[in-house]
């Protein structure tokens, strides 16, 4: 058997409980950090930075059963300083750009209104989005999602209140309600 090697040194960890950790929580850290970006690529780059930090404090980390939410923070903090330094990518123009088709009739209706809904999601601006996903998707209580994003509880629900708005405005979700 190999020793697990660290991915940010050539010479092999010093912790082989981080290296089980990532392999028995990777997936779910995986798709938190999916839910925080639309790029695939871009999660990927960003769970591994959340655990490049996590590794670097594993010897501080006091409560090793609470490192789904230390990485979680490590992972919104991380997405949270990215947009802060983003460049504009977006510009106004004039004319719509052309509208998406509908998606083909499928049978499978049930992963078109997921599909349907996740794209919304995605048009949330980035503090919310991640909000509704801690929120929703992480199925995490109003009072974790604001100790995870390090708001205040009435910051989380009126965020969450008005993003929850704009999806039932959502253009492309009024055909399925």
């Amino acid at each position: 058997m190999t020793t697990p090697v660290c991915p940010l040194a050539s010479n092999p960890t010093p912790y082989p409980s981080f290296s089980a950790y990532v392999r028995s929580r990777g997936t779910a850290l995986l798709r938190t950090a999916r839910s925080l970006t639309p790029n695939p690529c871009d999660a990927e780059d960003l769970l591994q930075t959340a655990l490049a930090k996590t590794y670097t404090a594993w010897d501080r980390i006091e409560d090793h059963r609470a490192l789904d939410g230390y990485v979680r923070r490590a992972l919104v903090n991380t997405r949270t300083s990215q947009w802060r330094k983003r460049k504009v990518d977006e510009f106004v123009c004039d004319e719509l750009p052309e509208a998406e088709a509908p998606p083909a009739t499928d049978p499978a209706e049930a992963q078109a209104l997921r599909d349907a809904m996740w794209r919304a999601v995605t048009r949330l601006p980035d503090r919310q989005r991640a909000m509704v996903v801690l929120r929703y998707y992480e199925d995490l209580t109003e009072a974790q999602t604001a100790d995870v994003m390090g708001v205040s509880v009435g910051t989380v629900k009126s965020a969450v209140s008005r993003a929850l708005v704009k999806l039932r405005e959502d253009p492309e979700l009024v055909p399925v309600r």
